[in-house]
């Protein structure tokens, strides 16, 4: 039987629904996205030859704002995974408590088989194909697997061109000549670092006495790791798809991070230092460090592994690493675990700061959006552990019954 990662959306809302003793009537609309679109792109290729792409955009909720959410470009992308995701960016809207709700998008395409004229054709087709149902009130794209700040310069340059309108708050995650944020390339990382040490603060543990692994060395991995090295923490172990890194003395995060961005394609099989050890992804998973974030895929800690993980807390990088099974092992074992929906809000919050200074036309420096993240990162991470201790559940239970509480709060306030 094949996993359908709405099941798993589903499953979540109903546990939260029935701890919070909801009515079935008082949550069912919360189960159904409220609009999803699928469009055909016909793209030229370089060859002359027309290929037509399958695109998606689902709305989940707009009960408390716009709908929010990225845009993935990926050969494994399909419709029920866009729901997924754009159910979670409810959730994960809601648990940060900005005014938004969640939408996602994607197309079925491997972006490293296009060239860049090909994947600008894609781009701006799919903008234009999608148009009707977004914009700066309704619903608000951004760049997500497979995409990046200069699609999303193409993207909105297309959607202002169809609507005829200079409309900055249609797309966040834009290049700041285009009206883009300060801070937000490196916004998820920094949400990152926020949350683990609120945690290791929370347990007692002093950030220079911590020991971090961290699962892929993308965006959000390497800011995440920078970040905590800065702030004192000992990076001992990183990898990425080539495999991983370990230094039990500290790995040199700043010369890892400068031979990943020196040029297009280095991987850590290529770096080397002094005391590194080689291994496996999987034994990064499981080494014994204080924390661990997976910020690689989803499903890395499953059934099969959860038994072997030593970490003695993880703080969630990616979307959905850990499986329901994995959780269920994790919380036997006394592990806490920041959820994704917490953790890696960093980017969405720093997205809605873009869309409010693009409505303004008033722009912050990067210390005042450090700052504004910082003041809604420490809120959001103490409203859901509380929760969680109220309730004696886990973090991701209580992140899902803030978020789900708040979402049916603003269907019933409209009536629904």
């Amino acid at each position: 039987m094949s996993y359908n990662p709405y099941d798993n959306v589903l499953a979540t809302v109903e546990n939260a629904a029935k701890i919070l003793g909801y009515a079935k009537d008082e949550y069912e609309v919360v189960k159904y996205p409220e609009r999803e679109l699928k469009v055909n792109i016909p793209v030229k290729m370089d060859d002359g030859s027309i290929r037509v792409f399958e695109g998606f955009r689902v709305q989940h909720s707009t009960a408390r704002g716009p709908a929010k959410g990225g845009i993935r470009f990926h050969q494994n992308v399909n419709k029920d995974e866009v729901k997924a995701l754009s159910a979670w960016m409810t959730f994960k809207c809601a648990t940060a408590d900005i005014p938004y709700g969640g939408g996602k998008g994607g197309i079925i395409v491997n972006p490293s088989e296009l060239s860049s004229g090909e994947l600008e054709r894609l781009t701006r087709r799919f903008a234009k194909e999608i148009a009707p149902i977004i914009g700066p009130d309704k619903d608000i794209p951004a760049p997500d697997v497979g995409t990046n700040a200069e699609l999303m310069g193409w993207f909105l340059d297309s959607y202002n061109t169809v609507t005829s309108s200079h409309s900055p708050a249609v797309v966040t995650g834009k290049p700041l000549c285009l009206g883009g944020s300060k801070g937000r390339n490196e916004a998820t990382g920094r949400g990152i670092m926020f949350n683990t040490m609120y945690l290791l603060e929370k347990h007692n543990i002093d950030i220079h006495d911590a020991t971090i692994a961290i699962q892929g060395m993308g965006n959000v991995g390497s800011q995440s790791a920078r970040l905590l090295h800065e702030a004192g923490a000992k990076i001992v172990a990183v990898s990425d798809v080539s495999g991983g890194a370990f230094n039990p003395n500290g790995l040199n995060i700043s010369a890892i991070c400068a031979y990943l961005a020196e040029k297009k394609g280095n991987t850590l099989a290529g770096y080397n230092e002094e005391g590194l050890v080689r291994i496996s992804n999987e034994e990064l998973l499981e080494s014994d460090v204080t924390v661990l974030i997976p910020a690689a895929l989803e499903n890395q800690i499953n059934a099969d592994n959860a038994d072997k993980i030593r970490a003695k807390m993880i703080v969630e990088g990616a979307n959905g690493p850990t499986t329901v099974e994995a959780d269920e092992i994790l919380e036997k074992k006394g592990i806490p675990v920041v959820p994704d929906i917490l953790a890696n809000s960093g980017g969405v919050v720093v997205s809605y700061f873009e869309w409010v200074q693009n409505k303004q036309g008033y722009y912050w420096e990067e210390d005042e959006v450090n700052e504004k993240l910082r003041a809604k990162m420490y809120s959001a991470f103490n409203a859901v552990y509380d929760m969680a201790k109220e309730k004696n559940v886990s973090m991701r239970t209580g992140a899902y019954l803030i978020s789900l509480k708040r979402v049916v709060e603003a269907e019933k306030a409209r009536g629904i």
